[in-house]
């Protein structure tokens, strides 16, 4: 019996784990981002016929459920110019993380890209709820109000955009925000904070020189516009401002130095051909500025300032119906010029339509008193009529008088298109044509200085052509 309690105690109790039961192994749920990485590799080596593979099988397993897998499939359908299709991934995308800013600021973009502006604003303005201190999010909200002409709203925005983070696209959108208000001053105010937060972007200093150069700030232009060279020689739209400057003041050689090399670069830039027709028109080669302008008209048929120097240099030529046919059609787009009348009803009087040409000349008069009556005193000089038979404006101080005179000739030398001096050059050619007796031969080309050129316009664009801020594309 000792022995047998012994052996009961000597044996060892059995395990735990040997009375429990064995568990099963979990199964194995597939896992909705496992190849997540392999699309985002794909994606930003711009492989996207491989990325839309991977993307397609990644799908299947899912049954339609992985988020990142549908947001790069969107970004590749916007790629590829399917913005209604990428609009409704995106929405997917926003319906299945409905907290997630980044899918709402995708949704609002492909509106924006659809023409949807109303409701690309509504869209950044739920998604600002939900990230207030987003920078992009006031910056397109700012460009879509552009759109919506809410400049007001729009410049709340973009300033708000520089509150929380200073970009040179928001300066840019800003500054075209007073220039299509036409607040010149205001414009250049913040270019030049622009310019001091980003001192070597030279859109910015290019922008700021052509700015400068409208309102014949002659000296602060060619600064900046040498400082956009500086760091960018091939800058084209800085050498045609350059261009441009030297061509104002009658150096039409050097200015066609430059204009070469503007060639190179666009050859197909209508501004370009235009100032190359206005240096040929100051040389008096007429044949090759009507060329010259003529290539500018076809690849711009709407610019107003193309088909006014068309006119101007028919009318040189005493082509009076081509003439007239120029300046009808820079008349159809800029209505409000006086000028435009003005050598319109020239052409009229020489065509011998009297009555139209009245009717042209009392509208001139009506749109801008003050350049008839120096166009007047052109005319008088023209035709040799005496200065007591000219009629100017009644000044009460002699001092005053010789300063309004100065300043008037100073002014008139910084006008575009060769206003002035073209006018009274075109208006000395067609009085010269008009005092010749009935079949009498050609006239003298006139004396007068040549015109001045048309002045470059692709960095003074005043419609924000601009898309909002490239968005951030959503990594892994």
């Amino acid at each position: 019996m000792a022995e047998e309690r012994l052996q009961m105690r000597t044996q060892f109790p059995a395990s735990a784990e040997s009375q429990k039961p064995r568990l099963k192994k979990a199964p194995e749920f597939p896992i909705l981002e496992k190849q997540n990485w392999l699309i985002h590799l794909h994606y930003i080596r711009k492989d996207y016929e491989a990325c839309k593979v991977v993307i397609k099988e990644q799908l299947q397993e899912t049954q339609g459920l992985c988020e990142y897998a549908i947001y790069v499939q969107a970004l590749i359908f916007r790629l590829e110019g399917n913005i209604q299709e990428s609009l409704e991934l995106f929405q997917t995308c926003a319906i299945l993380s409905p907290q997630c800013a980044d899918n709402l600021k995708q949704v609002a973009r492909s509106l924006f890209l659809l023409g949807k502006h109303k409701a690309a604003t509504e869209v950044y303005n739920e998604a600002a709820k939900l990230n207030q201190k987003d920078w992009e999010i006031c910056h397109n909200l700012g460009v879509c109000y552009i759109y919506l002409k809410q400049f007001n709203k729009a410049q709340d925005q973009l300033h708000s955009a520089l509150h929380l983070n200073k970009h040179d696209l928001t300066y840019i959108m800003l500054g075209k925000i007073h220039l299509l208000e036409g607040d010149l001053d205001k414009a250049i105010e913040i270019y030049k904070q622009a310019v001091e937060f980003s001192p070597e972007n030279t859109e910015l200093l290019t922008t700021l020189g052509l700015l400068y150069l409208q309102l014949g700030i002659y000296q602060k232009a060619f600064e900046h516009l040498g400082n956009a060279l500086t760091y960018d020689p091939t800058n084209y739209k800085a050498i045609l401002a350059a261009g441009s400057m030297m061509q104002t003041h009658g150096d039409f050689d050097v200015a066609l130095t430059k204009y070469r090399v503007v060639a190179c670069a666009v050859p197909e830039s209508p501004p370009l051909w235009n100032n190359i027709g206005m240096c040929f028109f100051g040389k008096k080669k007429y044949v090759a500025a009507i060329s010259c302008l003529k290539r500018a008209s076809y690849l711009a048929p709407f610019d107003w300032k193309i088909l006014y120097n068309l006119g101007l240099v028919h009318l040189t030529m005493q082509q009076y119906a081509s003439a007239f046919h120029f300046l009808s059609a820079a008349i159809n787009f800029q209505p409000k010029m006086g000028e435009l009348y003005m050598l319109l009803a020239v052409a009229l009087t020489n065509l011998e339509d009297t009555e139209n040409a009245k009717r042209a000349y009392a509208e001139a008069v009506r749109l801008d008193k003050h350049k008839m009556v120096e166009m007047a005193q052109k005319l008088g000089a023209a035709l040799h009529i005496g200065e007591a038979l000219v009629w100017t404006k009644p000044v009460k101080d002699p001092k005053s008088k010789h300063r309004t005179t100065s300043t008037s000739k100073a002014a008139s030398f910084q006008q575009p298109l060769g206003s002035n001096q073209a006018l009274g050059q075109a208006m000395s050619s067609a009085a010269a044509h008009r005092k010749l007796p009935s079949g009498a031969g050609g006239t003298s080309q006139p004396t007068k200085p040549p015109p001045l050129p048309l002045e470059p316009e692709p960095a003074v664009e005043t419609s924000p052509a601009e898309a909002p801020a490239q968005i951030s594309e959503k990594q892994e």
